[in-house]
């Protein structure tokens, strides 16, 4: 099934590039030095020097980062590849399935995992676990929900999705643009599980869509809707979440986010080992580094973007200010409050779309 970018591709990119130009500088630098490489296909929270050195310092070996927005546009980069360029995969969540089809990903020793240290709802057997064998491991998560600016709105009017469409806050609403999470949320805020999500219910989310941009100021990707909440030029983002304030909580405390009583959307990114990787045990080396307390909590709070690692024990790593951040101890009731995305299948996927083209032209 075609999807379109991921929430966790192209998040915070106004401090992403810097990482990534930073890394780059770095690797030269490292590159006479190291004994090893290995190639790794991520997302761009991988990119950041804080995450990578210390596994290039204990295994004296250089990563080759390369960084991609988009599940089609990472098969595309394979596809294009000779079998062994890869050693590892950063992935969706929702498409590791689609990776295991196509024969991509190589089973991982159940054992060779801190799956027990993994926060229980983030284990996702039905994303990373084809025929009893796991092919990846979630590695962070986050939610889709509601950004907002706490000294311009009352916080709690946020905990009522139906604020979003109302005229309270007229003029002061911006949409992340991704039809997906957005629908899901407009789904929720109308009672609808998104894995019950279907086509007799697209007429009452068009409604609601249409409301919400009828009120709203804009509707854009992620810098320019960060960028415009950041800046005053809106006080609410649709969409938004951890992702989008977190990382910005030293210099913007006034930002905030939460999910309302109706629920959020929660996003999730797996890592694996290719298949063809000629290093398969460095590679596994590498993803059980991200997996550990300290990989976790450096690529929590990536300068790309923050988001919530998927071990639970990352917290002892993690600042009494980084947690707050995350909402670290709202996590048991927020996973319990939240939903995946729905998963619509073409014609559904299709009727969504089309709605949420409608919506922008209205």
């Amino acid at each position: 099934m075609f999807r379109h970018v991921s929430t966790g591709k192209t998040r915070n990119k106004l401090v992403g590039g810097a990482a990534t130009f930073l890394l780059g500088a770095i690797a030269v630098a490292n590159s006479a030095q190291a004994t090893e490489e290995l190639n790794a296909l991520v997302w761009c929270d991988h990119t950041d020097p804080a995450l990578i050195e210390p596994f290039e310092k204990k295994y004296d070996v250089k990563v080759n980062l390369k960084e991609y927005e988009g599940t089609g546009a990472g098969l595309s980069i394979i596809e294009q590849s000779r079998p062994g360029d890869w050693d590892v995969f950063v992935i969706d969540g929702v498409d590791v399935h689609r990776a295991v089809e196509m024969d991509l990903l190589a089973e991982i020793p159940a054992d060779a995992l801190p799956t027990s240290d993994l926060f229980p709802e983030v284990v996702m057997a039905e994303n990373n676990v084809v025929d009893g064998k796991t092919y990846a491991v979630t590695e962070k998560f986050g939610y889709n929900t509601i950004s907002f600016d706490k000294t311009k709105v009352d916080p709690k009017d946020m905990e009522d999705m139906s604020v979003i469409w109302s005229d309270k806050y007229a003029g002061r609403i911006a949409i992340y643009d991704y039809y997906v999470p957005v629908i899901g949320l407009v789904g929720l805020g109308l009672g609808i599980d998104t894995a019950d999500l279907g086509a007799d219910d697209m007429d009452a989310i068009k409604e609601k869509l249409f409301a919400m941009k009828k009120v709203s100021k804009q509707v854009g990707e992620v810098v320019s809707s960060q960028t415009a909440l950041a800046t005053g030029e809106v006080d609410i983002l649709v969409g938004g979440g951890e992702w989008i304030t977190a990382v910005l909580s030293e210099d913007k405390p006034n930002l905030d986010w939460v999910i309302p009583k109706q629920g959020g959307l929660r996003w999730a990114q797996s890592i694996g080992v290719m298949k063809e990787s000629a290093k398969p045990d460095l590679a596994l080396k590498f993803v059980q580094y991200i997996l550990s307390p300290e990989g976790q909590a450096r690529l929590a709070t990536s300068s790309c973007y923050w988001g919530m690692p998927a071990n639970s024990k990352a917290g002892e790593n993690l600042s009494d200010a980084q947690k707050a951040a995350l909402r670290w101890d709202d996590q048991p009731e927020y996973l319990k409050n939240s939903q995946l995305y729905p998963i619509p299948d073409a014609d559904l996927d299709a009727q969504m779309q089309d709605a949420w083209v409608e919506m922008l032209q209205q």
